[in-house]
């Protein structure tokens, strides 16, 4: 048995923008339920991202030590950012993320999977790459 993801869109009746930020937004819809009451929903927009699982010869994980204000926590991560520039291809994003938080560059790339990290409260697509053949990437 296959298990996928079915694309399924509820009728929205109302839309509004509360809160515009620099990155992300929240929106708030009046979405109509399959019974046929209206339920508000809000959730954050956000412009998806990608992060890299970095393996080196060993089949060690690169992982980066970030604080991260929501959570008021430095946690232990793989490399990640946002997509925030517009039509920008997620590999070469992936690529960037790599370079600029680890200042190592992989020769080999594939995409693992695609994601969504909180689902139900928030629309965030992460593409995740998986990057083989590591080194560092001085001077460049």
């Amino acid at each position: 048995m296959e298990l996928q993801d079915t694309p399924e869109e509820w009728r929205v009746v109302a839309t509004t923008t509360p809160f515009q930020g620099n990155k992300t937004s929240v929106r708030t819809d009046d979405v109509v339920m399959p019974d046929g009451t209206v339920a508000r929903r809000d959730y954050q927009v956000h412009p998806g991202s990608v992060a890299v699982l970095a393996l080196d010869d060993q089949d060690r994980v690169l992982l980066l030590k970030q604080y991260r204000h929501p959570v008021r926590q430095k946690l232990w991560e793989i490399p990640a950012g946002l997509l925030d520039v517009p039509g920008e291809n997620p590999l070469h994003a992936a690529q960037r993320e790599l370079y600029e938080e680890a200042h190592v560059k992989a020769e080999e790339w594939r995409v693992l999977t695609d994601v969504y990290t909180t689902p139900g409260g928030c629309d965030e697509a992460v593409r995740i790459f998986l990057a083989r053949g590591l080194s560092e990437a001085e001077g460049e």
